[in-house]
């Protein structure tokens, strides 16, 4: 069941590598443009950071682009301090801030760190060096670039596809210098700032505020695309006016408190603004790094640099394995985060993708996270985008991405193989075509490990071969640190053809039913109440994980650490034991008095009871081995344990310090 993606909607926008101007902002004393509606500080980048940079922009664009843009950079004294406190909020208000009343002379209004500390809009100033295309060099015979030029020429004809945006017509014009690409992105790019001044003058937000910022990266990129590719055909005006939307917007984010809109006070609330473990902050850096580079403001530059990227670069060294502590729904994001990785390379020459492993563990992470049918995936964590858990665009471009800042052959060369067998075999959505202009390689290799551990994460995955009919199982147990992430630590799914017990969760029409009603685990009930897991940055569950051959493994679980507080769990351990296609799980645990304890199984189809301690479920088999007095409870009823009504639960009950449990194949 497919909706309207809740996040990251903003995936369906290739980030562009762009120009970056010559200027910096060194003056914050010019007049009022535009009526005032973006404050006096935007206002003052446009006319002198685009106006010493105008040269440059229209020599590059006659020369085909075939320059690049780097930044020479190297550690300053304020970067450690960015690092020191990338934890925190890192910019505050300053005197004379974007957006207000009166104009800053003399102030210096660059961002502000937590360690109170500035950054310095002087230091690491960038210089313009050779050029490349935003993407790799194009096959215009391939059928990729045809189906892409065919979607942009569409748009220009008058029909614009859902999701259409203004850098993917910028960046036809790169790939194709036609000036019919400039005047539809020019003409998009208007209607959003003019959107947004008519918005500002009614004393309200424009669009690139709402739902807490999430769409101001590909909205931001749009505008910073089109200033760059299409230069030489922007008026005065609309560069000043753009300049001014684009800064403020950015300024905004970080400075959530002391936000506003022509002078109005418009505080939000700073969601996710310090977590780079959130899709939302990936929207937040885009937008930063695409005015960035665009505008030549080294302000912007330096405090990315030593701080949101610092941040980014700390957070994801802590998640080997690969994937995301958000799950594999809004994990997808990635796909940005990749992106992002890629810009900046090819802008700075600096490789944040292979700082740690994280990005090139998150290609065997996908390969694995894949059920060997090839068309679908674990169902960790909210699914938000489609509760059913299909492979779809999103996935092959997260793929794409980490294969194009990769640089081991080996894991490139899985990557292109997963690409060439997933049920994706291109993107499926128009506003995903470009992605497909990203190579998918030329040499495909199987993967052979068979077990795989995201110890990071706290995801566990294990198949018995790389044939579509072997068996495959997900096991959860690690940190809990998310809001998209569900109360599923100790959890489950086993697949075989088909899912053999999996999450209710992807039976739901929201696919954001996190409970533990809805998880192949220990259901806990104290007088009544359901137990609950809760989010911490302080504590998680462990796993340790031994490998054995065919997809054989034992793994042993501490998920005491998962729940709220101790009224009704004191101790809960599970051992997981895989092998010639059978999982035994085996539980130990201690529970208050007035607390129950019920092994649950979340299943497709209604069960069948063969007797009181084995049942049936299409081809799985669930059997009961211990205690001697557990029994498999009759009561198959759907339930109402997610908004539509479950598929069917096994329920075993009678066990008051644990249970061993075998599935199997029927």
């Amino acid at each position: 069941m497919s909706r309207t993606p809740v996040s990251p909607r903003t995936a369906r926008r290739l980030p562009v590598a762009l120009f970056l101007g010559a200027a910096a902002l060194t003056s914050l004393t010019a007049a009022s443009a535009a009526g005032g509606l973006f404050g006096q500080r935007a206002q003052a980048l446009a006319s002198d950071a685009w106006s010493q940079a105008e040269d440059d922009f229209a020599d590059l664009r006659d020369a085909g682009r075939d320059n690049v843009i780097r930044f020479w950079t190297r550690t300053t004294s304020s970067a450690k301090a960015a690092r020191r406190a990338r934890e925190r909020v890192a910019v505050t208000p300053s005197v004379g801030s974007l957006g207000s009343s009166t104009p800053s002379t003399g102030t210096d209004s660059s961002p502000v760190l937590s360690s109170g500390g500035r950054v310095s809009s002087n230091s690491s100033r960038p210089r313009v060096v050779n050029l490349p295309l935003p993407v790799p060099a194009v096959d215009k015979s391939s059928a990729a670039y045809t189906r892409f030029k065919g979607w942009v020429d569409s748009a220009v004809a008058g029909s614009r596809g859902y999701g259409f945006s203004a850098a993917e017509a910028a960046l036809m014009y790169q790939l194709s210098p036609e000036a019919k690409y400039c005047t539809l992105a020019i003409q998009m790019v208007e209607e959003q700032v003019t959107a947004a001044e008519s918005a500002i003058a009614g004393g309200g937000r424009p669009a690139v505020a709402g739902d807490s910022y999430l769409e101001v990266g590909p909205m931001i990129a749009d505008v910073a695309s089109t200033m760059t590719a299409c230069a030489g055909s922007i008026t005065s005006s609309q560069r000043t006016r753009w300049s001014a939307y684009a800064e403020q917007a950015v300024w905004n984010v970080w400075n959530y408190n002391s936000a506003q809109w022509g002078g109005r006070a418009q505080p939000w609330s700073g969601w996710s603004v310090t977590n780079p473990g959130n899709n939302y902050y990936y929207s937040f850096v885009e937008a930063t790094m695409y005015w960035a580079l665009a505008s030549g403001s080294s302000t912007w530059f330096n405090f990315l640099r030593d701080n949101k990227l610092a941040a980014m670069q700390t957070y994801f060294a802590r998640l080997p394995g690969g994937g995301s502590s958000e799950g594999t729904g809004y994990g997808t994001s990635h796909m940005r985060l990749f992106s992002l990785y890629r810009i900046w390379r090819d802008a700075t020459g600096y490789d944040l993708a292979n700082a740690s492993s994280h990005a090139s563990d998150s290609i065997p992470y996908w390969i694995h996270a894949t059920v060997p049918t090839m068309d679908r995936f674990a169902p960790i964590g909210d699914q938000a985008r489609s509760s059913v858990p299909d492979l779809y665009d999103y996935h092959r471009r997260l793929v794409l991405e980490a294969r194009s800042v990769n640089t081991n052959p080996v894991i490139q060369n899985q990557a292109t193989w997963w690409l060439n067998n997933i049920s994706i075999a291109r993107m499926g959505s128009g506003f995903n075509y470009r992605y497909d202009l990203l190579p998918a390689g030329t040499t495909a290799t199987v993967p052979t490990d068979l077990v795989y551990h995201a110890r990071g994460a706290g995801h566990l995955f294990a198949r018995t071969g790389w044939t579509r009919d072997a068996m495959w199982v997900a096991i959860v147990a690690g940190p809990y640190n998310e809001s998209h992430a569900h109360q599923d630590q100790g959890s489950f799914t086993l697949f075989s053809g088909d899912w053999l017990a999996v999450t209710a969760n992807i039976w739901s029409h929201s696919g954001i039913n996190q409970g533990t009603d809805v998880h192949n685990l220990v259901r806990f009930v104290r007088n009544g109440t359901v137990a609950r897991q809760c989010e911490s940055t302080t504590k998680a569950s462990t796993m340790t994980v031994t490998p054995g051959s065919g997809g054989a493994f034992t793994a042993d679980a501490n998920l005491t650490p998962s729940f709220c507080n101790a009224d009704a769990v004191t101790n809960w351990q599970r051992n997981f034991n895989f092998a010639n296609r059978r999982l035994t799980v085996r539980d130990t645990f201690s529970i208050t008095s007035g607390t129950t304890a019920t092994f649950q199984v979340n299943v497709p189809v209604a069960p069948t009871l063969v007797n009181s301690r084995e049942a049936t479920a299409g081809r799985l088999r669930v059997r009961v081995l211990e205690p001697a007095n557990a029994t498999i409870n009759s009561n198959f009823s759907s339930g109402k344990y997610v908004e539509d009504g479950a598929r069917f639960r096994i329920d075993v009950q009678g066990g008051t310090t644990g249970y061993v449990v075998e599935l199997s194949e029927i």
